[in-house]
């Protein structure tokens, strides 16, 4: 179901949603009071989140020009969240405007902006599927009408595995199966390893919300790259990769709870 023809499915507003949540932090305005209401009992016990939340957004940036840079055209971004400029087609367009762009998600809230994710440059696509992750057919068919999985995709899952339990393993493998050698994957994770305190007391706020929360050390996180060849300076706090003049800035600011890392399928 692409976002050119998907029904809106019913707005579920009496519980808060990641995306929404993520939303705020970003200083959105896609989101509800109940997604507004966690984001700030989550912002009392780590007051980190929002920092983090802006770095994570330009780590995705810095890893989307990279791979684009490294000949990349064609990107699968499953749990893109609200659109919030500069969208990922928009960073892998601007180095190369014929990149092939699928957007996934399964917030309803996204679905109804899926029209700002679709606008492409025109000797490039862009398209979007309401699907949720943990089913990786209903994204990978519709997706493979856009992308050609025969040469290499930029997989991207920024910002999501920690709301999935340890079948994020097997998932991600799934997904992967399905790459082209020469294919690159982009993750960011939320670790216990750096803040545990204050992440424990996050974790808790998201379960208490109705919300699984897995965040995952060092060693936990980089399982995700097995087999996979990762790029320097390999798995990192997310500032930290190949960081820019704002992230170097903003790590004076203090550390945030995120590891990052891209890799490559050999």
């Amino acid at each position: 179901m692409t976002g050119s023809d998907a029904a809106v499915p019913a707005m579920d507003t009496g519980r808060p949603h990641p995306a929404r949540v993520y939303d705020w932090w970003l200083g959105g305005k896609d989101n509800y009071p109940v997604d507004e209401e966690l984001a700030r009992r989550i912002l009392a016990v780590d007051g980190t989140v929002m920092r983090g939340a802006r770095a994570n957004r330009r780590f995705m940036h810095r890893a989307v020009r990279t791979v684009a840079e490294a000949g990349i055209r064609q990107f699968l971004d499953i749990g893109t969240g609200i659109p919030t400029e500069p969208n990922l087609h928009q960073v892998a367009q601007e180095v190369a405007p014929e990149s092939r762009v699928v957007y996934a998600d399964n917030d309803p809230i996204v679905l109804r902006h899926a029209q700002a994710l679709l606008h492409s440059a025109p000797e490039g696509a862009t398209d979007y599927v309401h699907a949720d992750v943990r089913d990786p057919d209903t994204i990978l068919r519709p997706a493979a009408e856009t992308l050609d999985f025969a040469q290499p995709v930029a997989l991207s899952l920024v910002a999501l595995t920690h709301y999935l339990s340890d079948e994020a393993y097997g998932l991600l493998e799934r997904y992967v199966a399905e790459l082209a050698p020469g294919s690159y994957v982009i993750l960011s994770q939320v670790t216990p390893d750096l803040s545990p305190q204050a992440i424990e007391k996050a974790a808790e706020q998201f379960r208490r919300s109705g919300t699984a929360f897995h965040p995952r050390s060092l060693v936990e996180f980089s399982r995700f790259f097995g087999g996979l060849e990762l790029l320097g300076p390999g798995v990192i706090p997310v500032s930290g990769w190949r960081p820019g003049p704002e992230d170097v800035a903003a790590q004076a600011e203090g550390i945030v709870s995120v590891y990052a890392g891209v890799a490559r399928k050999v």
